[in-house]
């Protein structure tokens, strides 16, 4: 292992993966230290659903950059992330129709191909789906999901190609300082210097930031996805936001769809991210079975194929942390996605970059995620019910 780089990056999942390509692109010298393996925490069992509607302009931009780099992932970064364009269906209560309306202005306002439904027009893209609790639908064509695990080693990879190194199997102890500056970290294979260290260890930010002397507002719960078996078909659905419901479908290969739920108390379990079980719970199977076939009518011989536990990286306004703390010192903090960090990995990784590198203007503005909002009292609120879906 060599003992300097400029940046050392904690975490070698989607944002520490990003970060690392954005920054060895532009000549910088990454070292990324992971104590598993490549996308081995919430990246590798990310639902990786793609997606551009946010109620704040900011993520949705994120969103919207993002969505262009996975629609041409090879040129962008190299490699196949599997992209899948399937549309994206948010169906939603009177108490969420205005949010949906003015959203959706906005997007259109940024270019996004998103338009409002009428119930009776849902049935375009779910044929067969109940719809009578259903006031209000919006719709994006250019949405789907993709492969999580191909995504993030294509990163790695690619980050490779440009210098940067990667040391798995390799935990953080320590974050040093030098008065005021970083100085580096310390490793059980012994100290690596270095000017900036950020923190992308995602439901382990918590701890790693403890290193550097820092209380962050990162819980790590766990949440649980179904998968179910579609009778007889193989065709791929849209990915479906029910905010209804409280519950999200989304297609995978071979005539399955995974489910999972869009309900803060989802993530009201909060374990040790390295102890925990990794198997799903049958009372959640039965909860989301019971929604998914209320919502799909034609799927009453649908079949539970398998299901699976991982982790959020949660903050109490379910939006993430990025972040320069304290200022100048070359301590970045790049964690509590909240479940949204998947789809937005592509832009966090750029805006690490320019950010850590100082450049100005900023493509993207990160300060809405400043960690002094939860002292400031400044949470970024939802504009749905559902803070989850931001």
């Amino acid at each position: 292992m060599s003992a300097t780089a400029d940046v050392v990056v904690v975490g070698a999942g989607i944002m520490g993966c990003t970060t690392a390509f954005e920054l060895s692109r532009r000549g910088v010298d990454v070292l990324v230290l992971e104590k598993t393996g490549i996308g081995s925490g919430g990246t590798g069992l990310s639902s990786a659903i793609i997606r551009t509607h946010y109620s704040h302009e900011i993520t949705t931009r994120m969103a919207l950059y993002s969505l262009r780099v996975f629609q041409h992932f090879d040129e962008a970064v190299g490699g196949d992330c599997q992209f899948h364009r399937t549309g994206w269906v948010a169906l939603a209560p009177e108490t969420d129709r205005a949010s949906l309306a003015t959203n959706v202005a906005m997007h259109q306002r940024l270019g996004i191909a998103a338009r409002l439904l009428a119930v009776e027009e849902v049935r375009e893209v779910l044929p067969a789906a109940y719809l009578e609790d259903v006031v209000a639908a919006s719709w994006e064509e250019e949405s789907g999901y993709a492969d999580p695990h191909l995504t993030v080693t294509a990163y790695a990879d690619a980050a490779r190609r440009h210098g940067a190194r990667f040391q798995l199997g390799t935990a953080v102890s320590g974050i040093r300082f030098a008065g005021d500056r970083v100085a580096g970290v310390r490793t059980p294979a012994g100290d690596i210097d270095a000017q900036v260290v950020v923190n992308c260890a995602g439901p382990w930010g918590g701890r790693v930031a403890a290193m550097a002397g820092l209380t962050i507002p990162v819980a790590s719960p766990r949440i649980q996805v179904a998968v179910f078996r579609r009778p007889g078909d193989e065709t791929e659905h849209p990915v479906v936001m029910d905010f209804v419901q409280g519950i999200y479908l989304r297609a995978e290969v071979g005539g399955l769809t995974l489910v999972g739920r869009i309900d803060p108390a989802e993530a009201e379990e909060i374990v040790d991210p390295d102890d925990f079980a990794t198997h799903v719970d049958e009372p959640f199977v039965e909860y989301v079975a019971e929604r998914t076939l209320h919502r799909c009518r034609g799927w009453e011989n649908v079949e539970y194929a398998s299901g699976y536990a991982s982790l959020y990286a949660v903050t109490p306004d379910w939006h993430p942390i990025i972040d320069e703390v304290p200022a100048g010192s070359g301590h970045f903090l790049c964690t509590g996605f909240s479940g949204h960090g998947y789809k937005l990995g592509p832009a966090v990784g750029l805006m690490m970059a320019e950010l850590i590198t100082r450049a100005s203007p900023m493509t993207l503005d990160p300060s809405l995620f400043r960690l002094a909002r939860f002292a400031e009292q400044g949470l970024v609120h939802s504009k749905y019910a559902h803070s989850i879906t931001g």
